[in-house]
């Protein structure tokens, strides 16, 4: 039923899919940019410990943007599933199996977002370790996260790779799309291997490597939202690949 309802309105389904897109980008700038910019001090835990007890409201606000970020990605890679599905039946299960392994993990990473203020305000800790502990234990919890929110992203790379392969060939999705998706994932994995093994070279390289992604993404999102998909042109692949 679910599919036979797709089946007769794309249209509606991809701006659904543009509009939760967009709530991801405009959430996870909120979360990962502007508030983790403005409140973790790289390599000083102390200062990092000292500017979330001071703002503690919007590092709750920003732990709970990141983790809304994951509960809209599940009803988006299901709408993406059905939107690219026509092109190549295989390849979008390939994309579908990366990004539910890569939300997967994220999921996972939140929860040493969710450890922070605890770690740092919970009277029973403050009682039995010394203040500077507490701030080394928060540090470890937001080292953490970096890493398994890298290796999420990792596979999110190649969710985008084989998603802008599918934009490319489906004939309903502008091609250029496509190719700005398949920059995005590459910039990801070299972003985020750097990251994990090569922190020297992440330094340099980043905040710019992350341009591709933001303008690749964007440019899926808002496609979807303003101009969604060429609807008989999506029909004739659905009904070739039925």
């Amino acid at each position: 039923m679910t599919n036979l309802h797709f089946d007769n309105s794309p249209q509606r389904y991809a701006r659904l899919g543009g509009a939760l897109y967009l709530g991801i980008i405009v959430l996870g700038a909120f979360a990962e940019g502007f508030v983790a910019n403005k409140l973790i001090v790289a390599g000083d835990a102390a200062a990092t410990a000292h500017n979330i007890l001071g703002s503690a409201g919007l590092w709750q606000a920003s732990v709970a943007a990141d983790f809304t970020v994951v509960l809209l990605a599940v009803p988006l890679l299901w709408i993406e599933y059905l939107l690219l599905k026509p092109v190549s039946r295989h390849w979008v299960l390939l994309a579908l199996l990366f990004n539910l392994i890569s939300l997967a993990v994220e999921a996972v990473s939140k929860l040493f977002l969710l450890l922070v203020m605890p770690t740092l305000a919970n009277a029973d800790y403050l009682r039995a370790l010394e203040p500077k502990q507490l701030e080394v234990l928060a540090n470890l919890a937001l080292n953490s996260h970096d890493i398994a929110f890298n290796i999420a992203l990792i596979f999110f790379a190649f969710t985008c790779l084989v998603n802008g392969y599918l934009i490319f060939r489906s004939g309903y999705l502008p091609k250029f799309v496509g190719v700005l998706m398949q920059v995005a994932g590459a910039s990801y994995l070299v972003a985020c291997l750097a990251a994990l093994f090569a922190p020297a070279l992440a330094d340099t390289i980043t905040p710019w490597i992350l341009l591709p992604p933001l303008v690749g993404e964007s440019s899926f999102c808002l496609w979807l939202l303003v101009k969604g998909v060429n609807v008989p042109q999506w029909k004739a692949r659905a009904e070739l690949a039925s």
